[in-house]
């Protein structure tokens, strides 16, 4: 399976361009898809395998685009997102009875969020648990007042997500202005206004998507539910409290409240949240595996 064969965003060859070429190919009827992804498992057919990635381009680009609050180019995001989609078709199987949408969602936003943490990890940025909640929903929360295309917030806005996000407003300005990329707003036009111009988000996916897109999420997010639940069991009692009230919780407890608590240091606190984050992790990592959930990317 080659991901030269793929059409490429770039930079010189524009988004534009890009969305209009995925949404020639077409959308695979559940049947379809079961024999092309049977033919790629039991023949190693790279002409099947092409077909079932291209026609899940337009999902890629979707999931992609709800990453572009975080100041990166968007070409080099979608690409991310394909390389996870090809990562999908390429350990899919059919016979556990998945859609491939449903299984692939798992692999494009890891992809994704992987490039993010590279890319970010070379930005210096807060440690506190108050400063990732920022980084992760300074975009949501500008969404949710109508500021979203605004540069530098104005100051009831700057006030308003400083108080919900539980920062300063010095903090908030600082990631909006690191934040900020150049790239296009999904209402952005395509093509010549008043000649059958349409919008970034005109050309994610077809409406007979959007129901097969709802219900993939929601599957989705019901097995992180089950699977977060099971793992929880790995943790004993200790561990478990203090992940929740440090990771679970809207208003994220203090190490140095919590150390008042069992009687510890503020740094044994952050080892114990540490050490379970990592247990949980593993654990979900290992359960999504043994369920056919989410294979290795080793």
């Amino acid at each position: 399976m080659s991901y030269a064969n793929l059409p490429a965003p770039s930079p010189e060859q524009g988004l534009n361009r890009y969305m209009q070429e995925i949404r020639k190919f077409p959308m695979l009827e559940p049947g379809q898809e079961f024999m092309l992804a049977k033919r790629w498992v039991d023949h190693e057919d790279s002409g099947a395998a092409h077909q079932l990635v291209t026609s899940h381009l337009r999902l890629a680009a979707k999931i992609a685009m709800g990453y572009r609050g975080y100041g990166l180019p968007t070409a080099e995001v979608v690409s991310e997102a394909n390389v996870g989609l090809m990562q999908a078709v390429k350990r899919f199987d059919p016979d556990k009875g998945f859609r491939l949408s449903t299984y692939a969602m798992w692999w494009i936003r890891a992809s994704i969020q992987e490039y993010i943490l590279r890319s970010w990890s070379l930005v210096k940025m807060g440690t506190t648990s108050a400063q990732k909640k920022l980084f992760f929903n300074l975009r949501k929360a500008k969404n949710r007042i109508g500021a979203l295309e605004e540069g530098d917030l104005r100051p009831e806005n700057l006030a308003r997500i400083a108080n919900d996000l539980n920062v300063t407003e010095k903090e908030v300005t600082s990631m909006n202005r690191r934040m900020a990329g150049g790239d296009a707003s999904l209402n952005a036009q395509i093509g010549v206004e008043g000649e059958g111009s349409s919008e970034w988000q005109d050309w994610l996916e077809d409406e007979d998507a959007d129901q097969a897109g709802d219900y993939a999420e929601k599957n989705e997010l019901e097995a992180r539910r089950e699977l977060l639940n099971e793992a929880m069991s790995d943790l004993n009692d200790r561990e478990k409290d203090i992940l929740m009230k440090r990771k679970l919780e809207d208003s994220p407890v203090t190490l140095e409240e919590l150390s008042g608590v069992y009687d510890v240091s503020r740094e044994r606190i952050r080892q114990i949240e540490v050490r379970a984050f990592e247990k949980l992790q593993k654990k979900m990592r290992s359960l999504a595996i043994e369920k056919g959930m989410m294979p290795s990317m080793g």
